[in-house]
């Protein structure tokens, strides 16, 4: 099961990565007043979606005013965002993102998956963030740095520390990177993860690192373990007759074409 940005931002507080403030809207009046909950002059409005590529399909922007912000989310909310991770009906916005601006002096990657292979959970951090890392993969796997996590041991702090010193961070952010490290294996373990992201992991002009997106997705065969996760789901997210198959809990994956395989 996928979360949103903001949802996924709210469990990373909780385990205490750095994120920026910010508050999820559902019309623009709402949208609006969570600019001036959260002050300043200067905003980052984003469209809720699961699919990447936000930006380039102009579902993130910019604003410096509040009559910016409450014409973004008019302008979007109840539209489809189309995105390269979308089909072309694209996914409904349904919810606005608002949230503090962020000054960027570089963008890094951090990652987790389940590696089936080795049964065990991989952590990968790259200095090619907010691009595709599926790209970097392909064309430049030798920027990817890998961490295994043993299973009875969980994420140690050295694990996180030759990642930190792969991307060529300082002392300072050597600690910040390894308390996210950490705080990332934890919430991985403790909700039953499946795959989490943060893409881009920044480094502010200031020198501090900072979680500035957030993709979380829990292995759904957990969630009666989960209640709280699974009241975040959103269903408009999901092919309808993926999300009819749910409800009678059947994996289904909707495909084009008219022939059915059931085994």
């Amino acid at each position: 099961m996928n979360l949103h940005e903001y949802q996924g931002k709210q469990l990373f507080a909780e385990y205490g990565l750095p994120v920026s403030q910010g508050h999820a809207a559902h019309t623009p009046e709402e949208a609006r007043a969570a600019a001036v909950k959260i002050g300043g002059d200067r905003w980052v409005v984003k469209a809720q979606v699961h699919a990447g590529g936000r930006g380039k399909a102009g579902g993130v922007k910019l604003v410096s005013s509040l009559d910016e912000v409450e014409k973004f989310a008019r302008d979007k909310l109840g539209t489809r965002l189309v995105t390269y991770q979308t089909d072309a009906a694209g996914q409904p916005v349904s919810s606005i993102l608002v949230e503090t601006l962020t000054d960027i002096a570089k963008e890094l990657y951090l990652g987790a998956v389940v590696d089936r292979a080795s049964r065990k959970v991989v952590f990968m951090a790259s200095t090619e963030g907010g691009v595709e890392i599926e790209k970097v993969a392909a064309e430049t796997p030798e920027k990817i740095f890998k961490a295994t996590i043993d299973p009875l041991l969980g994420p140690q702090a050295f694990q996180g520390r030759e990642l930190a010193y792969q991307l060529g961070l300082n002392a300072t952010q050597v600690k910040e990177f390894v308390n996210i490290f950490l705080g990332l294996g934890r919430m991985f373990d403790d909700l039953d993860l499946a795959l989490l992201e943060i893409n881009p992991l920044v480094i502010t002009s200031a020198g501090h690192l900072h979680c500035l997106d957030a993709k979380v997705v829990i292995d759904s065969n957990a969630l009666y373990r989960h209640p709280r996760l699974k009241a975040m789901d959103d269903p408009s997210q999901v092919d309808e007759r993926e999300r009819r198959a749910a409800e009678w809990e059947l994996n289904y994956v909707a495909l084009e074409g008219n022939i059915g395989c059931m085994v």
